[in-house]
């Protein structure tokens, strides 16, 4: 599948599933996203997903890999709509 085309997929998850801090910036922990069952579908790879958005700046989070269950609790942020 097309790395672009997998990243405006997970954007639209993230707006699906966030939610949007005080300063209007859409944030969605990644238990949430990993745990999905529409993200589960969609994504053979959610973490090289995130990570490949990382590299293009579109979402940040804290670290360079997130594990399911260890990073339940850390929050991607979503940088370009």
């Amino acid at each position: 599948m097309n790395v672009d085309h997998e990243i405006k997929l997970l954007v639209e998850q993230m707006h699906r599933l966030g939610k949007r801090d005080g300063d209007g910036m859409l944030k969605v922990k990644f238990g949430v996203l990993f745990n999905d069952d529409t993200c589960a579908n969609l994504f053979e790879a959610m973490v090289g997903t995130l990570k490949a958005a990382k590299r293009k700046k579109i979402v940040t989070y804290a670290g360079e890999l997130l594990l399911q269950g260890v990073h339940d609790n850390t929050e991607i942020l979503l940088l370009q709509e």
